[in-house]
């Protein structure tokens, strides 16, 4: 058994992003940001739907359409293949500790 707050590193000088299970069509992923972002420069365009839930923490979302999403605990989005988004913010004095399961 595992638990998904357990062996969080104290100093993240990067974005850590964890596989914790995967099949041939799904994966899911820890990811844990603390005052992490997407480069400005880029998007995410992913080739899969991605449903993300944020449990711990506090974070902001971007998509190409300037459509912004603030996200605190317990909030999902279901995010469609190709729907080109990014990190915009995350809050740097705690983990933000999200949920991912690409599919």
């Amino acid at each position: 058994m595992n638990n998904i707050f357990a062996a969080i590193p104290r100093d993240l000088d990067n974005e850590l992003v964890e596989q914790l299970a995967q099949s041939q069509h799904a994966r899911i992923e820890r990811i844990v940001s603390k005052g992490h972002r997407s480069p400005a420069s880029g998007w995410y365009d992913q080739a899969q739907n991605e449903w993300v839930m944020l449990l711990k923490g506090k974070a902001v979302l971007v998509f190409s359409d300037d459509t912004e999403l603030t996200l605190r605990p317990g909030d999902y989005i279901d995010i469609p293949a190709h729907k080109k988004h990014r990190v915009q913010w995350t809050d740097p004095d705690t983990d933000s500790v999200w949920l991912a399961v690409h599919y």
